[in-house]
């Protein structure tokens, strides 16, 4: 009874306006971090740019999550909204956490693996900007919102395999040499596929929005 009588009650759409805010800041913030894998003197300006986009996406994951505390009726459960946003933050935080150790370890020249991977994560963020519109009505979108998911997933999948890849790559190129330079470049790999791996989750938050509501 209470669900039938919620869903005849006006739903605080705004929610909508800051999901795309967030996944615009999202693909600003991936277009940084391809260009900060280009490597060379302009590396550190791409690594600041990147800094300053994901606490742009901190702000307005504050307002999702005090608009979840003050809304009456949201577009749909509350937990979902919490865990959406936050996954969808947490992909921004790590492309922020790749920025850092760039920064730390003073890296310079980038691996085209890495440059390869930084491609897809702006795919990712591009499909995610794709699918937070059709979350306005789920019904007649869901073939749609199943194949963004699915492509994801595919796109996980292939940036597993060009981490996998490019250790190989980097294990050949420094087993005689610097051990350090493998250290660093692993590292890179290694917050580069987490970055993939925080868009599946927000796939996998899609995923489950979508099968609540039909």
């Amino acid at each position: 009874m209470l669900r039938w009588f919620r869903a005849f009650l006006p739903k605080e759409e705004r929610f909508f306006d800051l999901f795309d805010r967030h996944a615009r800041i999202s693909v600003q913030c991936a277009l940084a971090l391809q260009d900060m894998l280009k490597g060379g003197d302009e590396t550190l300006a791409f690594c600041q740019r990147v800094n300053q986009l994901e606490n742009d996406a901190d702000n307005v994951t504050r307002e999702v999550l005090t608009a979840v505390r003050r809304t009456f009726i949201t577009p749909f459960d509350r937990g979902d909204i919490k865990s959406l946003i936050t996954s969808m933050d947490d992909a921004v935080d790590q492309m922020q956490q790749t920025a850092k150790a760039v920064v730390l370890f003073e890296v310079r020249a980038f691996e085209p693996p890495m440059r390869e991977i930084g491609s897809l994560i702006i795919e990712c963020a591009n499909l995610v900007g794709r699918a937070l519109p059709l979350l306005q009505s789920i019904g007649p979108n869901v073939a749609m919102l199943t194949q963004i998911t699915e492509e994801l997933t595919k796109l996980e999948g292939r940036v597993d395999d060009l981490h996998d890849i490019g250790l190989k790559e980097l294990f050949l190129k420094h087993r005689d040499a610097n051990t350090m330079d493998f250290i660093v470049g692993a590292e890179i790999y290694d917050h580069l596929e987490k970055v993939a791996d925080r868009f599946d989750d927000v796939a996998n938050e899609i995923n489950s929005i979508v099968i609540e509501q039909v």
